[in-house]
């Protein structure tokens, strides 16, 4: 397990047991709801929650952030794509989220690229902050929420520039 001290307290990291399933269910609902409010919503709550428990949380590389024993937070990679990424919104700006991308950055140094919808200003700002760069714009007809989205990248520095 690992795990980060931020500046409030400690957040320790691994991956999400079936144990975990309706724990993770629960933050996964919570936070989206409350960062994305002006999004339709995709899915009842059971439905969501039937997703996360029987399909995500089993097949998928599901990363959780606990402070103090309790899941505060959700990542899943998916190769270098971060597929999904939520934090309590009780947990928001302390530095966990944070924390979280920086645990994701070093189980892929070679690169991430995540999707996040352009009307969701915070979360762009944040993904920006962290060295993220936007690499394509959509109209969102392709996506389930039919919701305009932009992919971001962040690639690591490798090595020095010359004469520094």
């Amino acid at each position: 397990m690992a795990s980060h001290d931020t500046s409030q307290q400690r957040v320790a990291f691994r991956r999400a047991t079936a144990a975990d399933a309706a724990e993770v269910a629960t933050v996964y609902i919570a936070s989206r709801r409350g960062a994305a409010a002006y999004l339709p919503t995709v899915g009842t709550d059971a439905e969501i929650r039937a997703f996360v428990i029987d399909r995500m949380v089993p097949a998928r590389e599901t990363w959780v952030a606990e402070v103090s024993g309790r899941i505060v937070a959700v990542m899943v990679l998916d190769g270098d794509m971060v597929e999904q990424f939520y934090v309590s919104p009780g947990q928001q700006r302390r530095g966990v989220g944070d924390a979280m991308l920086a645990h994701a950055k070093q189980l892929r140094p070679a690169g991430l690229r995540l999707w996040a919808f352009q009307r969701n200003t915070p979360a762009r700002h944040f993904y920006q902050a962290r060295g993220f760069i936007a690499k394509e714009f959509t109209d969102g007809a392709t996506s389930m929420e039919r919701e305009p989205d932009v992919l971001y990248a962040w690639t690591p520095c490798t090595g020095r520039l010359s004469g520094l």
